[in-house]
């Protein structure tokens, strides 16, 4: 069955935001979060870039999804 989708996590460190995919050796940071979502897109066509997409079963034009982790906020 290929994969869809491609999830990534994001978490704020002192100065960066960054990105790094659940099941693949992809990660990015930015300052922003307009930066890093162009950052995504393009550290995941620079990882497929030459790879024939149906031999690691994914498909085509996969999606990607995008977690943000936020810190706990307590009343």
């Amino acid at each position: 069955m290929k994969r869809h989708i491609i999830q990534f996590q994001i978490s704020k460190g002192e100065r960066y935001y960054v990105a790094q995919a659940a099941d693949l050796p992809i990660v990015t940071q930015a300052k922003t979060l307009d930066e890093l979502t162009e950052n995504i897109r393009e550290a995941t066509e620079l990882y497929f870039e030459g790879e024939d997409l149906s031999e690691l079963d994914i498909a085509p034009s996969p999606s990607l999804l995008v977690n943000f982790e936020l810190p706990a906020a307590y009343a």
